[in-house]
């Protein structure tokens, strides 16, 4: 998720790093999730919430599917492991539309903060009409 889009809701994001996670891959349909796949690696921005704040966001609507599953990132400034908390949507709660244009908006981002272009490929497939 955006900090900017955290900080309109009303919450104080502290950035931790840009990170990669081993063993996910990202998944867009609907919504957005990442789905245990053996080999793969997704990226993303490591943001510390409040406890508060974290229950407090997903309990809107349009996340409270979304689970609190533990994980261990590799920040990429420096290698070092971080425990954190990922929000997960299980397989089942995806719907089978795909959301081409936050495909289309994540990949850019993706490209923007320096990820690896075949990650931001592998999230435009999702965006193609084809």
């Amino acid at each position: 998720m955006d900090s900017s889009l955290l900080e309109d809701m009303g919450f104080r994001p502290k950035l931790v790093g840009t990170a990669k996670l081993n063993d996910y891959q990202i998944h867009i349909a609907d919504r957005a999730t990442l789905i245990p796949t053996a080999g793969s690696i997704s990226y993303g921005v490591l943001m510390e919430l409040s406890g508060e704040e974290a229950s407090a966001l997903y309990s809107r609507p349009e996340v409270s599917g979304y689970q609190a599953e533990p994980i261990n990132v590799n920040l990429l400034e420096d290698a070092s492991i971080q425990r954190s908390m990922c929000y997960i949507l299980p397989r089942e709660a995806l719907g089978s539309d795909i959301n081409t244009e936050y495909a289309k908006k994540l990949a850019a981002l993706v490209e923007e903060l320096g990820f690896p272009s075949s990650y931001a490929h592998d999230i435009s497939r999702f965006g193609s009409d084809t």
